[in-house]
């Protein structure tokens, strides 16, 4: 059975700030190489610690 929630409590709340909208700009390939060396270690001691605890 569902309930209906009180939404006078959600009256209550202040409002969020408005935030500033920044435009996305692309990642370098300097960045991206960066990146995926960051992934591949993690990726890779995860599996070292994986096969030690298994």
């Amino acid at each position: 059975m569902l309930i209906k929630l009180d939404t006078s409590v959600f009256r209550l709340s202040r409002h969020k700030a408005e935030t500033v909208k920044r435009s996305v700009t692309p990642l370098t390939r300097d960045q991206w190489i960066t990146a995926d060396r960051i992934v591949i270690s993690v990726i890779f001691i995860a599996t070292i610690v994986g096969a030690i605890l298994f």
